[in-house]
Order: structure tokens, then C-alpha cells, then sequence
């Protein structure tokens, strides 16, 4: 295999490729050899099929398999041999080929720039620790404890108000008759937040244990019976039980019930909870910050193949009149972004962070818990969509990088009040505002930021229309 590189212009690169005829024919050879082991034809013995019967029966369609393996194998490895990293995919247009020919082809790649990595020793940010009050922690567990039902019998001569829990049997009519769904046995209702159909509640209060109530109120809008949706029911209610809201006892048995050992465990539990909720947003400023530093890197030059498929995913959703309006600024937008994830990609591969299956799986994993009730969809979204898995991985690869980062750069450790952390999280959100309103308020919105890849995406070059070939697997008779 002979190989010439040529620049173009900047990091533009036609790479000629040329295998000759009896290096193509041996591969040809190579795979006669491979499918006579495997094809039946009437008249021969299984693996005895002449090689002139096989080139008239398969021909074609072998040298088309020999022809695509060959380019993507020739075409890799003359990528790697003249260290070159494609920024998006080659492609390749076949000047010479066929049958006892030689192959003669050139790979056209817009190649990744030189990045140049300081030292990230130099970058700064800061990073909180928010210390939580007691009486922080204590408000968060009344706040729990207040969300608990803890209802009591009351009784039998108290009359049920508001707040009450009321449980009772019903039969109900429409203009004397029955009617699909008429009937409940222990129903409860807490009065006086009409949850189950309007108006009907309020008609419950003042009703004892044992009484039996007439209830009138029209059946909701989406009865699942339409004949009956909007019709005036009778309901007659047998009244089971009332029951009050009690306030819950605040101690070790609550604790427990919340799966804490005891009531000290469970405050130490809330109280981290509650930095755990602050830190983490002030982790991503922290990011933020650090993204911003790597801003200042120096990157040669910037794909425009890169550039182009950034500004298009930016303009999406928006009409081609506004796209060209916004132009200048997406791409001011996209080449910060593509800048960033060059320079994480490299710092990355300098370090040889690598992120592995079971990393891939504990974020789905931490996805599905985001989205309780919903775990099923959200598990088949991410079997049929690969390109979302390994956006995924992305994600993990790039905080991977970050938190590298974060342990070799200098880190100003503050501790600071929840009041404090909330302060500095709202100018943030302000600033951010202000940002979005002077870049073209749609523009930062428009798509989130390219996720920096886990791996350099292989080299698949795609081969020119003008003489492209098809595969065809070669079936067995």
C-alpha cells in the first residue's frame, strides 16, 4: 500500500491511497477460499466448488465485501499512520477499481486541530461547603412530619368538620335507577379538599358515625360511562367512621418509620440532605467556572465541519429567516463550545480516563430514579436510541474530566451559610439572564452544550456517490 498526504488548505488533507492489482486479487483469493468452505451447488461436493464456478455464481458480490473491507482497513490504518484524527467523517472517492485492477482512491478529512493544554494547575474556582443550622434541619422534619396523615377514630357522637377523614359506603342513582359504577364500599374522603366530586364533600360535614346521608352532586365531565358523564346522582352514604388529623409525635418510632435507626440519625440524614440539595448546585458553578478558564486555552484552529454541525443544532426549530439573523452568534456560540470539548477531549486522552460499562448503567440507573413510575419508558428509550446511551456516556466521560480537574486545580474552599448559598445562587441565575438577553436570548437556549465524546468517534470514511459501491453478503445455496 502506497500512501501520499497532501494539504489542502489549513486543516483540510487529501490522503492518496494506492493498493495494487495483485495485493487486491490475493484478498480476492482470501475470501474464494472463506465462502467455498460454506456454499452448496448442485453438482458438487460441499468445499469442492471450482473457483470459476464461485466468480461466475458470486463475483460481484464478493468483490464488493473484499472492496469495503479493504477501504475501511487501507483507510484506518493510513489515518493512523499519519496520526491523523478526523473531525467528523472522511470521505472517500474511488478513482480506480475492480476485478483484477488496481484500487487507487483518496480520503478527504478536515483533520482535529493542535490543542494546546495548560496547565490546568493554574485554573482556579471556588468550592462551598454549606454548614445547615439546626434549626434548618428541624424545620425540614416538622415539614415531613406535617406532610404525614395521621388520622384517629373520634367519637361516635362528633360531628365531622373540616380536615376530618371521613370513611362510608355508598349506593348511588340517576333518576331512580343504578348505574355502572354506583356503588362504593370504604371510601374515604378528607373533607374540605374536593377530590372526589365537586361539591360532594361539603354535603359530609356535620354527619356522626352510623348516620346515613343523601348526597346530591353531578358526576364529573370524564365519567368513564359517557351516558353518564354531567348527570345529577343521588348518592345515599352509610357513614363508617370519622376520623382527625392528629399532629405526628416527632421521636424514634417516627424516625424509624422513615428508615432512619433513630431521631439523631435521622437529622444527620436530613442536614445532608439539605447541603447535598445546595451543593450541588454550587458544584456547577463550579464547573462553570473551570469551562470558563479552558476558554482561554489555545486551540489552532477550529473545524468548520464542527462548526457547521453546531450552528445547525442550535438553529433548530427556528425559521431560516431567524437562523440567518442569528448566524454570527451561534457561531461565536459554537466555536466556544467546540473549543471547550477539544480541549477536554484531549486532557482526557492525556490522562487515559476511560469510562466503562457499569458507569454507563449506574447513570441509566440514576436516570430511572429521577423519573419515578416511569422507569419502563425510559429504560426502552435508551435500548432503541444508542445515540442517547452514548450521549450518556458522554456525560459521565466529561464529569469524569472535570473532577480530574477539579483535584489538580487550585480550589478556594469556603464554608458558607444556607442564606449565604442561596445568595450566591441567585446572582448567578441573574447573571446567567443578563448573559442569554445580550447573546440573542434564543440563541443559549436553543440546544444544551455538546457533550465532550468518550471516544474518538472511528474513522468510517464515507465513500463518494459518484462511484460508490454497495456490499451484498453472499448467500448460500
Amino acid at each position: 500500500m502506497k500512501v501520499k498526504v497532501e494539504n489542502i488548505k489549513g486543516l483540510n488533507k487529501d490522503i492518496k491511497v494506492f493498493i495494487d492489482k495483485k495485493t487486491m486479487n490475493l484478498h480476492m483469493d482470501e475470501k474464494y477460499e472463506e465462502i467455498k468452505k460454506t456454499v452448496n451447488l448442485k453438482g458438487f461436493r460441499l468445499g469442492k466448488v471450482p473457483k470459476e464456478i464461485l466468480k461466475r455464481q458470486f463475483g460481484q458480490a464478493i468483490f464488493s465485501e473484499v472492496l469495503d473491507k479493504v477501504l475501511k482497513d487501507s483507510s484506518t490504518k493510513a489515518l493512523a499512520d499519519n496520526k491523523i484524527k478526523p473531525a467528523g467523517q472522511p470521505k472517500l472517492d474511488l478513482k480506480t477499481y475492480g476485478e483484477d485492477k488496481d484500487l487507487e482512491y483518496v480520503i478527504s478529512v478536515t483533520e482535529l486541530p493542535n490543542v494546546e493544554l495548560k496547565s490546568v494547575e493554574n485554573i482556579k474556582f471556588d468550592e462551598y461547603t454549606v454548614k445547615i443550622d439546626p434549626k434548618e434541619t428541624d424545620k425540614r422534619i416538622k415539614e415531613i412530619a406535617k406532610s404525614q396523615n395521621n388520622f384517629i377514630d373520634v367519637a361516635d357522637d362528633i360531628k365531622a368538620t373540616d380536615g376530618n377523614s371521613v370513611i362510608f359506603d355508598y349506593k348511588a342513582t340517576i333518576d331512580g335507577k343504578d348505574f355502572t359504577g354506583g356503588e362504593g364500599k370504604n371510601t374515604q374522603l378528607i373533607l374540605g379538599k374536593d377530590l372526589f366530586i365537586k361539591g360532594f364533600d361539603e354535603q359530609l360535614i356535620g354527619v356522626k358515625k352510623n348516620d346515613e346521608k343523601s348526597v346530591e352532586a353531578a358526576l364529573p365531565e370524564n365519567y368513564p360511562q359517557k351516558e353518564y358523564a354531567n348527570k345529577k346522582a343521588k348518592f345515599i352514604c352509610k357513614i363508617i367512621a370519622i376520623k382527625k388529623s392528629e399532629d405526628v409525635k416527632i421521636d424514634d418510632v417516627f424516625a424509624k418509620n422513615l428508615g432512619a435507626k433513630d431521631l439523631t440519625d435521622l437529622k444527620l440524614l436530613v442536614s445532608k440532605q439539605i447541603n447535598d440539595e445546595y451543593k450541588n448546585s454550587l458544584d456547577k458553578l463550579a464547573k462553570t467556572k473551570i469551562l470558563k478558564e479552558i476558554e482561554n486555552f489555545k486551540v489552532d484552529e477550529i473545524p468548520g465541519n464542527l462548526i457547521e454541525e453546531e450552528v445547525k443544532i442550535l438553529a433548530q426549530g427556528m425559521s431560516e429567516e431567524d437562523a440567518k439573523k442569528s448566524r454570527k452568534n451561534f457561531e461565536d456560540i459554537a466555536k466556544k463550545r467546540i473549543k471547550v470539548g477539544l480541549i477536554l477531549n484531549e486532557f482526557g486522552e492525556q490522562n487515559k480516563i476511560k469510562v466503562t460499562e457499569q458507569e454507563v448503567q449506574a447513570e441509566v440507573q440514576k436516570q430511572l430514579r429521577m423519573m419515578p413510575g416511569q422507569e419502563k419508558m425510559v429504560m426502552e428509550f435508551y435500548q432503541k436510541n444508542p445515540s442517547a446511551l452514548a450521549s450518556l456516556r458522554g456525560t459521565v466521560y466529561e464529569e469524569k474530566i472535570i473532577n480530574l480537574i477539579k483535584t489538580k486545580a487550585k480550589s478556594n474552599k469556603k464554608e458558607i451559610t444556607k442564606e449565604e448559598a442561596e445568595k450566591i445562587l441567585k446572582e448567578h441565575q441573574k447573571q446567567e439572564l443578563d448573559h442569554n438577553h445580550d447573546h440573542n436570548h434564543s440563541a443559549e437556549k436553543k440546544a444544551p452544550a455538546k457533550k465532550v465524546a468518550s471516544k474518538k468517534d472511528e474513522a468510517k470514511p464515507k465513500t463518494s456517490k459518484s462511484k460508490e459501491t454497495k456490499a451484498k453478503k453472499v448467500s448460500n445455496k
